[in-house]
This record gives C-alpha cells, structure tokens and sequence, in this order.
C-alpha cells in the first residue's frame, strides 16, 4: 500500500535483497505446519520467481489497449481537479481541515479506521514490494521486472540483511538496531546530508512513517533488553528477539490490520475456506501485479489532506499540524508539511493521533472511496523516482495499469463470481472505461458502493487478503506456517489480544512513556 511515493531506486546503504531470509523460526516449531486454508488445488499459473512480479488472473486480458488515446483518458481521469480530487479547501489551512467537520463533506472521515491505519499499511508495503524500474505507462511484463524487497513480512525494512549483510544499521553489539534522538525525541539514524540510515528509502518520505520505522527499531531493542533480563546467550539473542518481533507484526496482521481493511469475516473465510485466486504452489512466493500496481493502493483513498504530527512539538508548546505535503515546504530545513528526510525538535509523532489509547485524541482515517486528498494531486519531485512529470498520484496509479496490463475491475468481478459495478461516471472517457474500469479505481468504487467506504469490496477485499495470508501462509519462518497455534507474549493492555498500541507502549513512544 505504497501510500504517498512512487519506487525510486535503493541506496546502496541502505538496501536489503532477497535471498536472506533470516532465522527468525529459531526457538519455534522445527517443522512448517500445514497452514490453515492453504490451496491444495492445481496452481492457477506457472510458477513465478519470488524475485519478480507475477499475475494473479493471467487469463484476463488487460483492461484497455495501451494506447496515447487511453493513456489521454486516465492522465484526465486523474488530473487535479478531475473527478477523483476531494477538492479540500487547503486555504483554511491543515488544523481546520482536521477540526471543522464542514470541511470533511466531500472526503467522510472513517469511524472505524484510526489515522495510523494508513502508514502502517504503507510500511506494510514497503516490507515486501519494490519496483525501480518499470516504465511508467508502458507495457511491461511483470515476470522480467525485478521486486527488490523480498515478497515475505519479513520486516527487511528494518533489519536489511542482517547484522552481517547490513553491520551499518546496527549497533556495535551487532544485536541491536541504530537509533538517534531528533532534539525531543527518536529520530532515524541518518547521514551528514539528511538522508536516512535505513534499510529501505522509503520508510522516510513522510514523517509518520519514520516515525513508526524508529518505533520498530526500538521495540526490537526493548525485546532485545527483555531476553537479556531473561538470560539469553548474547550469541542468541539477535535471532531470539526478531522472531518475537515479527510474529507480534504478524498477529497484528492478522488480527488488527486485515479485518479492519477487508473485515473479519472476509479474513476468517480465507484462512479456513482456503486461498482461491493467489495460488503460487508449488513454486514461491511472488507479488502479483494486480495486488501491487493497484488493489493495494486503495490506501491512497485513506489519507488524509493534514495530520497532528504531535501535540506539542513546536517551540511555543503548540501542536504541530501540517499538510501530509505541501509545495511551501520545499527546501526548508524543518518544512512546514510532513515530508521526510528533516531532523528538527518538533519532527517526532505523537502517537495518540494515531491510534486509540482511549484519551479522545485520536483522529480518523478517510473512507475507502473515489474522492482522493488534494495533496496528492501534487507530490514533491522528491518523491517521485525519475523527478519527472506527472505529480499527481491518481495519474500515476493509473497510468501504472497500463505498465502491467491489468485486468479490468468488471471480469475479475465476473471471474469470481461477485456483484459487477457499471460505473457510470466514466462513460466521458470516450474509451468505454465504464465497463472496462481501471482496477484500482474499481476497487475504490466497489468499496464506497458497497460498504459504504468502511473497508474492501469482494474484489478489493479477496485480493488484498489473499495475497496477504497467502504471503504468510508460505513463509515457513511465519507464525502462521511454523506455529499456527501461537498467541502474542509480550505485554498486552487487554487480555487476550495485541494490539499496534501495544507494540507502541513496549516500544516506549507512547503518550505516557513521553509524559504527553
């Protein structure tokens, strides 16, 4: 769910390839399990590498022809201004269009998604997909492009390749990750000229995010701290303390984030009716384009135009509010927005904005729909790998069905046996997009037409959950596969569950650990 920026290409500092899948399973089952629901039929492709993109319904043909005509009418489709801008009034600033409910009637806020839900979907797809270099608009054949994040939850944003591949984001024990303090608070590590110490860039093009990466990074340190306590060998304690981390990641995955995305029981139904579209066996795991190039960017609909990054990070003990991106930030050194890349007292995150510790501080997502944030008609060239046009994100996402020549919204809709959406505010198009609807856009108007923007339609909500367990489902490290019947050990604030709040307690960055 690449939320805010297009792939560019890796730091060398900073990059973390396939083919290390470290021994997060030590301490657990020696044996895989058969996971739950996992597809025992014939596999619906042939087998694609995990280093490379694949398809999910390669007997769909794509959508349209690629074509300067069709590529006119989805550069129209998502022009600013178009039908997808929410049209925010940015005149009345980042606060009011927080605070006055009048200013949210054309881009509904979400009662049943906190603002947090967003990034941590976005890191989400920073853990396991990565294109740098397929061409905007133009066909391209998923298998020959290289996915350079591993398609597993690995978490390889955070640990690159290990202490011995990527010794640059540890500490010198080789066991703990680097983290630096930004004036209040954490901050990322990073080098002389901003740019962070990390494994994967782009955990650090908005300051939410870098925020929830530093939080990462010291929740593995406070689980590293745990087993000390406990007397763990120092030679087990880098394994030891991964795996814990990454199946709490995963419970949440599981537990928290897919029924909130796709609903519960959509996420019940696949892990015990099966896997029926994403079917990779026998070969590896992959990520298929319809997944990546547009049923997961529906998380672009959930930003908002502005956020609290905190309550009261400015020097004069106010909140600071800015626009997710804003033009007047550009080259500033401790921006007016909430881009990335900037070390400054005030840029840290207050997480009570973002999730719900029951202190009536946290702020909804927007609704799964067809109305996009203004912001994002406008992206910073910095966030956009080759610095060239177009800026606005909706195009981007569209003209990227094109690249992989994916299916229409309407046939996967028939494939699956599922309600069929005629869309008819697309029939000006002139390309007949009504019927033949770009995935990702019908993915937003499934959601908004038949769940009333509070999470994924059948179409959305299949693929998205099945690539998702189907990722953990093969992964023979994953709770999922190697222990299905584990339960979360660390700390809980309610019985039973965990919960991101609290990952964000242990971690120490929340409201009552910062005394705010």
């Amino acid at each position: 769910m690449d939320r805010t920026r297009e792939s560019e290409p890796t730091q060398p500092s900073g990059v973390s390839r396939r083919g290390f899948l470290t021994g997060v399973g030590a301490g657990a089952a020696g044996v895989a399990l058969a996971a739950p629901g996992a597809a025992s039929a014939a596999p619906a492709v042939a087998a694609t590498p995990a280093d490379r993109f694949g398809r999910m319904f390669p007997e769909l043909p794509s959508f349209v022809p690629a074509d300067d005509r069709r590529r006119s009418a989805l550069t129209d489709l998502g022009r600013a201004g178009g039908i997808l801008d929410a049209r925010d009034n940015l005149a009345v600033g980042p606060v009011l269009l927080i605070t006055d409910p009048a200013q949210s009637v054309n881009n509904p806020d979400n009662p049943t998604h906190t603002a947090g839900t967003t990034f941590f979907g976005q890191f989400l797809d920073h853990d396991m997909t990565f294109d740098a270099v397929s061409p905007l608009g133009v066909p391209t054949a998923p298998e020959s492009t290289p996915n350079t994040r591993t398609p597993a939850l690995d978490l390889d944003t955070v640990y690159g390749g290990g202490p011995v591949t990527s010794p640059h984001l540890y500490e010198p024990d080789r066991i703990r990750l680097r983290i630096e303090s930004g004036g209040l608070f954490e901050d990322l590590p990073r080098q002389s000229n901003g740019a962070a110490i990390i494994g994967d860039p782009r955990n650090d093009e908005n300051l939410i995010i870098s925020g929830m990466h530093a939080a990462f990074i010291l929740f593995h340190n406070r689980v590293v701290a745990r087993l000390v306590e406990e007397g763990v060998p120092a030679a087990d304690q880098f394994a030891r303390a991964r795996q814990l981390v990454t199946w709490h990641y995963h419970w949440l995955i599981v537990h928290e984030f897919l029924p909130q995305i796709i609903g519960a029981a959509a996420v019940q139904d696949i892990l015990t009716q099966g896997r029926r579209w994403y079917r990779p066996e026998p070969g590896p795991a992959f990520i298929p384009v319809e997944f990546q190039g547009a049923a997961y960017r529906f998380g672009h609909s959930m930003v908002r135009p502005s956020y609290r990054a905190n309550l009261a990070g400015n020097p004069d003990g106010t909140a600071f509010f800015g626009f997710i991106f804003d033009p007047a930030g550009e080259g500033q050194a401790d921006p007016v927005d909430l881009r990335g890349g900037r070390r400054a007292p005030r840029r840290f995150i207050g997480w009570q904005t973002f999730f719900d510790f029951g202190d009536g501080q946290m702020r909804p997502n927007k609704r799964i729909d067809r109305r996009i944030s203004t912001p994002l008609f406008q992206l910073p060239l910095g966030a956009i790998s080759s610095g060239a046009p177009p800026i606005s994100l909706p195009q981007r996402n569209l003209l990227r069905h094109l690249t992989w020549s994916i299916p229409a919204g309407q046939r996967i809709a028939q494939l699956m046996g599922v309600q069929m959406l005629h869309l008819q505010e697309l029939a000006g198009s002139g390309v007949a997009l009504e019927n033949q609807s770009p995935l990702w856009y019908y993915v937003l108007a499934e959601a908004e037409m038949l769940a009333n923007g509070l999470h994924l339609g059948p179409v959305g909500g299949r693929i998205v959950g099945e690539v998702f367990i189907g990722l953990l489902q093969l992964d023979p490290n994953s709770y999922l596969a190697a222990q299905p019947g584990w339960t979360p050990t660390l700390p809980v604030r309610d019985a039973g569950t965990f919960r991101m709040t609290d990952l964000l307690r242990f971690a120490g960055v929340d409201p009552a650990s910062r005394g705010q």
